[in-house]
């Protein structure tokens, strides 16, 4: 199977799963979150959703939730998606844009810094 289907099968299940979760009502997952990825597996078996929470205190919160309604967005994926197999949904935590924010705050104050040295 050429991977540029897998790709695009990934891309799918990314946007059906955020608009899945955003269409939910649990108090739990409210707040500012990112379904950033989706990487399937080649037999479709399995999908592995990277969401990414700005709120530290209410990622773990957001993330046990997630995981506890992943078989009624499985359930939703399947009637959004048409799919052989409807993958079972994996939910981790992606902390790249925690991590780019930290990254900018650094290089921020280093300019900062060289600015007041150089004066």
């Amino acid at each position: 199977m050429p991977n540029f289907r897998i790709d695009r099968i990934s891309e799918e299940v990314r946007h059906a799963v955020d608009a899945i979760i955003r269409d939910m009502n649990d108090p739990r997952i409210a707040g500012t979150y990112c379904v950033t990825r989706a990487e399937v597996t080649r037999d479709l078996r399995y999908a592995k959703v990277f969401v990414s929470v700005l709120e530290d205190d209410k990622a773990e919160d957001m993330l046990r939730a997630l995981r506890k309604a992943a078989g009624y967005i499985r359930h939703e994926l399947g009637a959004r998606v048409d799919l052989r197999y409807t993958p079972e949904i994996l939910f981790e935590r992606d902390r790249n844009i925690a991590y780019g924010v930290h990254i900018a705050e650094i290089l921020k104050n280093i300019a900062e810094d060289t600015d007041d040295n150089a004066e």
